[in-house]
C-alpha cells in the first residue's frame, strides 16, 4: 500500500469536494474530507467493482446512507473511473447534473441507493445483504460459486441515532448477515452540536449485544482502514461487521475541523487556504494530478481483468445450469410473466363473503407458484395481512432460501429494507403491516417511489370497517396521503377479483412501487360484474361496474369496500345511472384520454364519490357540481357496520346525496 499515494488521492479528492461547494454555494463538507482515507481505501482496494460495468451482479454494494455527503461519493466515482466526468463534479447540485445535493439511484453510475434521509440507507444495505444471502444459496453451485459480494455501508451518527437504522441493524444481527459491512464514522458531530449533546450509550457494546462484530480503528490510518476492511470481508461467523472508524470531520479546514460548523458549507469560504493546506495547486481548481489519474487507470484495468475472470467462471456456470442461467439473467432484466398467464393461475373467487386481505393471501401463493424469485415478509403480521407464502419456508441464517421474512416489529426498517431488496435488482419483495401503521414506514415507501423500485407493500385492515379497535387502528387518512406520493400505485380493491387485478397490476409494475390496500372485514363478491371485466378494470386504475340502461345523469365513483353501496344506491336511483369503480386513481389517470373520457363522460356533471376516508382527492374527479361522501375526521370504537353506519357511509347516505344534487 502506497501511503505517499493514497495521501495524495485522499487530499485531491477533499480538494474536489472544497471547490464543488464552494462553486454551488451549498452542500456538506464534513463528512467528505474527514473520511477521506476511507474512500481512499475503499475504492483503490478494498471494493470489488467494475467502473466499466457498473450493474455487474457480483459486485460490492457500496452505499453512502450519509447521503448529505454526496460529493464523498462523486469524488470517488469520477478518481475510480466511473461514467462521471469532471464536468459533473464542477456541476454539482445544478439543473439536470448527474450530481444532485443527495445521490439517487438510476441517476449516476455507481450510486447503489436514493439516500439522504438518514438511517435509510443503513436499512436498504440490510435488504442488499439479505438478497445477496439469498441469491448466493439460490444461484451458485459447489463447482462454480458465482456470487459472493458484500454489502458496505457508510453511515454517520445521525444515521445511527435514526430510529429506522436501529430496527434494520438488529434485525442484521438475529438473522447473521455476515456479508454486511457498516462503516461508522464516528466524528463526534452532529449538526446543532457535538454528538454528546444528545447521545451518550456504548455503541460497541450495544452492537456486539446485537450479535455484530466490532473493530475500533483511526479512520484516517490507511492500514488500519484496510485491515479491518479485509477481516469483515473474510468474516463468515453468522455476525455482520462493525468498523468504527475514529475520524475528524472537516479535516482539512483547520478553521472548522472537529465541530459542528463543519458538518455543512460552513468551512467553504476557507476554500483557499485549505486548498493551499492540502498542497493543492492555488491556480488550477478542480485539480487532479496525473499521477492520482494514472494510479486509478492502473486499478480499472485490474478490476476489468478481475471482472473478465468472473465472467469465464460465470460462462462456464452458465454452460452447466441453464435454467438458473435463464432465470438470473431474465430477473435482471425484470422480465415477468404477462398478465394474462398470471391471471389464468389465480383461482376464480368463491361466491362468498370474504375479507380482501384473504383473498390477497390466494392471489399471492398463486403468483408465487408462477414468479420463484418473489419474496414476501409482515412485521410480525403473517396472521393478519395473510401474505405467507405457503411452501416457502422462513428466511434464517439457516436458511436463506426461506421466502418469508419474518421483521419483527420493525415496520420503519421493513420498508428499507424491502427497497434494499429491489436495489438489489434480483429478487421482488413485498411487505405487509395495517394500514394504520403506514406513517411508520412512510419515509421509505416515498424513497420507493422516487427511486422507482419495482416493489409493493401490502396493508390491511384498510378503513373504520376496523372496529372495535378503534381509532387508533382506523386509517381514514391514509389511503388518500399515500395517493398523493408520485409514482406511487395506490390500489384498493373491492372483492376477490379485483384483489387479483391489484396484486397482478403490482408483480407486472417495472417501474415503480405498489400499496395494496386491503379490508379485515368480509365484503360480497360482485358476480354481476363479470370477472375479467374486474380484474382487468383495476389494471387501468378504473372501470365501468356497472353502465347506465337509460340516459346518463348521474355517475358514482367508489373504490373498495364503498363500490358495494354504490351499486346498491345504483339500483335504488333508476336507469340512468353509472358506477365506477376506481381502485386506483393514479392508475386510472395515466390512461388514454380517450379511455378515461369513455369512463367520466365530461358531459356528466352530475357525480358522486365514496370512499371510507379523507375525501380531498376525490373533488377532482366529481368537480364543483359534485358530492364526496367520505369521513374526515377520526373513527368510533363500535362494530365495524356501526361504525360505517355512523359515519354515513351507505347506500341511503349515496341516495341522498344524489337527490340533494337536483336534476
Amino acid at each position: 500500500m502506497d501511503h505517499r499515494l493514497l495521501t495524495l488521492a485522499a487530499n485531491e479528492a477533499r480538494g474536489l469536494a472544497i471547490d464543488a461547494v464552494h462553486k454551488a454555494g451549498i452542500g456538506h463538507l464534513g463528512l467528505t474530507l474527514g473520511a477521506a482515507e476511507i474512500g481512499a481505501v475503499l475504492f483503490s482496494e478494498a471494493l470489488s467493482l467494475c467502473p466499466d460495468d457498473p450493474h455487474w451482479i457480483n459486485r460490492d454494494r457500496f452505499v453512502l446512507s450519509a447521503g448529505h455527503g454526496s460529493m464523498f461519493l462523486y469524488s470517488w466515482l469520477h478518481l475510480a473511473g466511473f461514467n462521471l466526468p469532471m464536468e459533473q463534479i464542477r456541476n454539482f447540485r445544478q439543473l439536470h447534473s448527474i450530481t444532485p445535493g443527495h445521490p439517487e439511484f438510476g441517476e449516476t453510475d455507481g450510486v447503489e441507493s436514493t439516500t439522504g434521509p438518514l438511517g435509510q440507507g443503513v436499512g436498504n444495505s440490510v435488504g442488499m445483504a439479505v438478497a445477496a444471502r439469498q441469491c448466493a444459496a439460490l444461484f451458485n453451485t459447489a463447482e462454480h460459486p458465482i456470487l459472493d459480494h458484500h454489502i458496505v455501508c457508510l453511515a454517520g451518527d445521525g444515521c445511527l441515532q435514526e430510529g429506522v437504522a436501529q430496527e434494520a441493524c438488529s434485525f442484521a444481527g438475529h438473522f447473521g448477515l455476515d456479508n454486511l459491512i457498516l462503516i461508522y464514522d464516528s466524528n463526534d458531530v452532529t449538526l446543532d452540536a457535538m454528538a454528546d449533546a444528545t447521545q451518550s450509550e456504548d455503541v460497541p457494546a450495544k452492537f456486539r449485544a446485537m450479535g455484530w462484530d466490532v473493530w475500533e480503528i483511526d479512520g484516517h490510518d490507511f492500514d488500519q482502514i484496510a485491515v479491518a476492511v479485509r477481516a469483515a470481508k473474510a468474516s463468515d461467523n453468522g455476525r455482520p461487521n462493525l468498523i468504527i472508524a475514529r475520524t475528524e470531520i472537516g479535516r482539512g479546514i483547520p478553521e472548522v475541523a472537529g465541530t459542528s460548523k463543519a458538518h455543512g458549507e460552513g468551512g467553504a469560504k476557507f476554500a483557499a487556504s485549505a486548498r493551499a493546506g492540502l498542497g493543492l495547486p492555488a491556480d488550477s481548481h478542480f485539480h487532479v494530478s496525473p499521477e492520482v489519474y494514472a494510479h486509478f487507470a492502473a486499478i480499472k484495468a485490474g478490476r476489468a481483468s478481475a471482472r473478465a475472470d468472473w465472467q469465464k467462471r460465470y460462462d462456464a456456470w452458465k454452460a452447466a445450469n441453464a435454467d438458473k442461467a435463464a432465470q438470473l439473467e431474465g430477473a435482471l432484466r425484470k422480465e415477468t410473466p404477462g398478465a394474462d398467464a398470471l391471471f389464468a393461475a389465480i383461482p376464480a373467487a368463491p361466491d362468498k363473503a370474504d375479507a380482501t386481505r384473504n383473498s390477497g393471501g390466494v392471489v399471492l401463493n398463486a403468483l408465487a407458484a408462477q414468479m420463484p424469485l418473489l419474496i414476501s415478509g409482515s412485521a410480525d403480521l403473517h396472521g393478519s395481512t395473510k401474505n405467507y407464502i405457503n411452501g416457502g419456508g422462513d428466511f434464517t441464517r439457516e436458511n436463506p432460501l426461506g421466502r418469508n421474512l419474518r421483521f419483527g416489529i420493525r415496520e420503519h426498517a421493513m420498508g428499507a429494507i424491502v427497497n434494499g431488496i429491489a436495489y438489489h435488482g434480483v429478487l421482488r419483495a413485498s411487505g405487509a403491516t395495517f394500514l394504520a401503521f403506514a406513517d411508520y414506514m412512510r419515509g421509505a415507501v416515498r424513497l420507493s417511489a422516487l427511486a422507482k423500485l419495482p416493489n409493493f407493500q401490502i396493508f390491511t385492515h384498510d378503513s373504520v370497517g376496523v372496529g372495535e379497535d378503534g381509532p387508533t387502528h382506523q386509517p381514514v387518512e391514509q389511503t388518500s396521503s399515500l395517493r398523493i406520493i408520485p409514482g406511487l400505485d395506490v390500489i384498493r380493491p373491492a372483492d376477490a377479483e379485483e384483489t387479483a387485478g391489484a396484486f397482478v397490476a403490482a408483480v407486472t409494475n417495472v417501474s415503480g412501487p405498489s400499496a395494496l390496500i386491503l379490508t379485515r372485514q368480509n365484503l360480497p363478491q360482485l358476480t354481476a360484474i363479470p370477472s375479467e371485466q374486474r380484474r382487468q378494470g383495476v389494471l387501468r386504475g378504473g372501470y365501468i361496474a356497472r353502465r347506465e340502461t337509460g340516459a346518463l345523469s348521474l355517475i358514482l365513483i367508489a373504490s373498495g369496500s364503498e363500490l358495494q353501496h354504490a351499486l346498491a344506491a345504483a339500483d335504488r336511483l333508476g336507469d340512468g345511472v353509472r358506477v365506477v369503480s376506481m381502485p386506483s386513481p393514479f392508475r386510472f389517470d395515466r390512461q388514454p384520454d380517450a379511455y378515461r373520457s369513455e369512463v367520466l363522460p365530461a358531459g356528466c356533471r352530475r357525480r358522486i364519490a365514496i370512499e371510507a376516508g379523507a375525501t380531498a382527492i376525490w373533488w377532482k374527479y366529481v368537480g364543483l357540481d359534485g358530492a364526496v361522501i367520505g369521513i374526515d375526521r377520526f373513527g368510533l370504537s363500535a362494530p365495524g357496520d356501526t361504525v360505517m353506519s355512523e359515519l354515513g357511509i351507505t347506500p341511503e347516505a349515496i341516495v341522498a346525496a344524489a337527490a340533494s344534487l337536483g336534476n
